[in-house]
C-alpha cells in the first residue's frame, strides 16, 4: 500500500540528519533548498507507488477473472458471504467502508463451509453457529446466499448445489465399564463435579469433528478412554441418518451428509454402566 508523501519525506529527512556525510544540511528552515529536493523526491517516489498499486490491482482482478477457481476458493468466499449487505458493482466483494469492524463480523453468518465435487457439479455445504453449536441457515439466509453465490460463481455450464442442512442424526448403545471410586452406576462423577462425563464427552466430541469430516468410531472410543473413570468403553450399536431416511448401522466409520451430526433426543444416547469387577 502507498505510502502518504508527508510519510515518505519524513523517511527521506531522518536518514539526511542521520547521516555524519550530509551534516552540512543543518538548515531547519521549511524552505531550505535540500528540504524542497526532499519534498520533490517524495512525490515522485509517492506517485511509483500508486502506481505499483494499480498495477497489482489490475493482475490480481485479471487472474480473478480469467483463472478457474479451486474448491477452496468456493469454501472461502462462502464465509465471505455477509447477510444484508449488495455486492460492490460487478465485483465478487462488499464495500464495507460505511460499515464497522463488528457490524461486519455480524453479517458474515456463514461459520463453516464445504465443497464436494459431483458427476455434475460442485456441492456447497454451508452451517451457522445457533447458541454454540452448529445448524442450518433459515430459508431466507439460504435464499439469499444461494443468490450471492450464483451471483460469484465461474461462468459456464458447471452446476453449484447450496445447501444448509439440519444434521444427521445418530444413535448410539454403549456399554461403560467404569472404576466405582470414580463414578457411580449411573455414569455421575462421585465428587459431584459432572453428572454426566460420558455423554458429554461424546456431545463435545461430536462438536469438534472438522465440518464435512468422518466419524470414526474407533477414535470416539480412544476418546471416551481418556475420561477419568472410564475403564473400557464399548460401542454395542451406532446408528445413523439423514433426511427422512431410516437409521442405517456404523460398520466402522461414517461421513454425514449435512457436513455434521448430533445425537438429537436423550433416548438416542443409551448407556449401560457396569463396574469394572464384573470384567472376566
Amino acid at each position: 500500500m502507498a505510502r502518504t508523501i508527508t510519510e515518505i519525506q519524513d523517511d527521506i529527512i531522518s536518514r539526511v540528519t542521520g547521516t555524519a556525510e550530509l551534516s552540512t544540511l543543518n538548515s531547519s528552515s521549511r524552505v531550505a533548498v535540500w528540504r524542497l529536493w526532499t519534498y520533490i523526491v517524495a512525490v515522485s517516489i509517492w506517485a511509483l507507488e500508486n502506481l505499483f498499486d494499480l498495477h497489482k490491482t489490475e493482475v490480481t482482478n485479471l487472474i480473478n477473472e480469467k483463472a478457474p477457481h479451486s474448491l477452496r476458493w468456493y469454501a472461502n468466499k462462502a464465509k465471505d458471504f455477509q447477510y444484508g449487505s449488495e455486492l460492490a458493482y460487478e465485483v465478487d466483494y462488499y464495500d464495507n467502508t460505511a460499515l464497522t469492524e463488528d457490524q461486519v463480523a455480524e453479517q458474515k453468518i456463514i461459520a463453516f463451509s464445504a465443497v464436494v465435487e459431483q458427476a455434475k457439479g460442485l456441492r456447497l455445504k454451508v452451517a451457522r453457529i445457533v447458541d454454540g453449536d452448529l445448524n442450518a441457515l433459515t430459508a431466507q439466509q439460504l435464499e439469499s446466499f444461494e443468490t450471492y453465490m450464483n451471483r460469484i460463481k465461474d461462468a459456464g455450464i458447471t452446476p453449484l448445489v447450496v445447501e444448509s442442512l439440519p444434521p444427521d442424526n445418530l444413535k448410539l448403545e454403549l456399554i461403560i465399564y467404569y472404576n466405582p471410586l470414580v463414578l457411580g452406576n449411573d455414569g455421575s462423577r462421585l465428587d459431584g463435579t459432572n453428572p454426566d462425563p460420558v455423554g458429554n464427552r461424546i456431545r463435545d466430541y461430536l462438536k469438534n469433528l472438522p465440518f464435512n469430516g468422518t466419524l470414526v468410531l474407533a477414535y470416539l472410543v480412544d476418546a471416551l478412554q481418556q475420561v477419568d473413570g472410564v475403564v473400557i468403553p464399548h460401542i454395542v450399536q451406532a446408528q445413523a441418518k439423514y433426511g427422512t431416511l431410516a437409521y442405517s448401522a456404523i460398520p466402522v466409520m461414517y461421513s454425514p451428509d449435512a457436513g455434521y451430526l448430533r445425537i438429537q433426543e436423550d433416548e438416542d444416547l443409551t448407556i449401560t454402566f457396569i463396574p469394572q469387577s464384573t470384567i472376566k
